[in-house]
C-alpha cells in the first residue's frame, strides 16, 4: 500500500507570481502539494501565457476567496498590431495581416473609447463553460458557440510604451474582463487588428505584485519559511468595515446566534473581531438591527 502524507490544516493567503506556461490550477496544485495543504483554491484565472499576481487561498481563507475573484484587477498588456489570430494571443493561428498606420495620439483616443462601462463578448478560446464544457474545447473542434455580451468596467487605460506596431498598456478593470478581447477590439477600432503578445497581472484588490513570491523562490524555501509567507484570512476582505465585539457577543456569535451591538453598525457585510483583535469572520446587519453571522472562522489557530 502506498503511503500518503497527512494533509495539513493550514490557513491564509499566499501571493504567487505565476510563471508563464502554468495554468492557474497547475500553479495552485504545485503550491498545495508543497504545503501539504488539505484545502486550497485560486482567485481568478490567468492563462498559461500570462504571468503575475495569483492569490491562493488555503483552509479558512477559502471562505473569502470569492471577494478576490470579484475584485478589480490591474494588468500590463503588450499588444501587437496588424496581425489577428484565432485565439486573440500569440498561441493562435494567424487570421489576417494588415498595414499599421496610426499615431500614439490616435491610439490614446481609441483606448479612451473603451474606458467606462462597456459590453464585451467573451472569446471562444476561454474557460467559460457551455453545457459543462469549456469554450476552448468547442473552439479547438472548430465549433462556434454564440456568447452573450457581458457588461464590464474599464476604470483606466494608460499607454506605457508605443513603437510602430507594438504597444504596452496598463489596464485597471472589473472582474470578467478579457484583456485579449480588449486588445482585439482596440485593434479593430484602429482598422488594422491586434493580438496579445504579453500579459502580466500586477494587482488584485489591495494586493500588489511587489508582495508576491515566485514559484522558484517558494520551492527553495524551508517549510518554516513557507509558513511565514501566508497572509491572514482577513487580508482578503480589508475593503469591508470592521467592528470589535465584547466577550459576550463573541461567545454568542460563535454559537451561530445573531447579536446586538451598541453604537453605529455599518450596513452590509462587516469584519468582526474579538477584544484580542482576532478575526472572527463576517457578519451582516439584519432588519431588526442585530448582526447575523455570515462566514465565520472555525479554526481559531489562524
Amino acid at each position: 500500500m502506498q503511503y500518503r502524507r497527512p494533509k495539513k490544516n493550514i490557513s491564509g493567503v499566499l501571493l504567487l507570481d505565476k510563471p508563464i506556461g502554468y495554468s492557474s490550477n497547475q500553479a495552485l496544485q504545485k503550491i498545495k502539494l508543497l504545503y501539504q495543504a488539505a484545502k486550497a483554491g485560486h482567485t481568478g484565472t490567468l492563462d498559461p501565457l500570462a504571468t503575475g499576481l495569483l492569490p491562493l487561498c488555503f483552509g479558512e481563507a477559502t471562505k473569502f476567496a470569492h471577494f478576490l475573484t470579484d475584485a478589480d484587477k490591474v494588468y500590463i498588456a503588450t499588444l501587437k498590431f496588424g496581425i489577428t489570430t484565432n485565439t486573440g494571443d500569440a498561441e493562435g493561428e494567424v487570421l489576417s495581416v494588415k498595414d499599421v498606420n496610426f499615431s500614439k495620439m490616435q491610439l490614446e483616443q481609441v483606448c479612451n473609447q473603451f474606458v467606462g462601462v462597456i459590453s464585451q463578448i467573451p472569446p471562444m478560446y476561454s474557460a467559460l463553460k457551455h453545457e459543462g464544457k469549456a469554450m476552448y474545447e468547442y473552439a479547438r473542434a472548430g465549433v462556434e458557440i454564440e456568447r452573450a455580451a457581458r457588461t464590464i468596467t474599464i476604470h483606466n487605460i494608460e499607454i506605457n510604451a508605443f513603437d510602430q506596431d507594438v504597444a504596452t498598456i496598463t489596464v485597471k478593470c472589473s472582474k470578467g474582463t478579457y484583456i485579449r478581447t480588449l486588445a482585439e477590439d482596440i485593434g479593430a477600432q484602429l482598422g488594422c487588428g491586434a493580438h496579445l503578445i504579453g500579459l502580466r497581472r500586477t494587482a488584485t484588490a489591495n494586493y500588489q505584485i511587489s508582495q508576491a513570491i515566485t514559484l522558484e523562490q517558494f520551492e527553495a524555501m524551508s517549510p518554516a519559511q513557507r509558513a511565514l509567507l501566508l497572509l491572514p484570512a482577513d487580508s482578503a476582505v480589508q475593503h469591508l468595515p470592521a467592528i470589535t465585539l465584547d466577550a459576550d457577543s463573541t461567545f454568542y456569535l460563535q454559537q451561530g446566534q445573531a447579536i446586538w451591538q451598541s453604537g453605529s453598525v455599518p450596513q452590509g457585510l462587516t469584519r468582526l473581531y474579538n477584544e484580542q483583535h482576532e478575526f472572527l469572520g463576517l457578519g451582516e446587519q439584519q432588519s431588526d438591527g442585530k448582526i447575523a453571522p455570515k462566514r465565520l472562522i472555525v479554526n481559531k489557530d489562524l
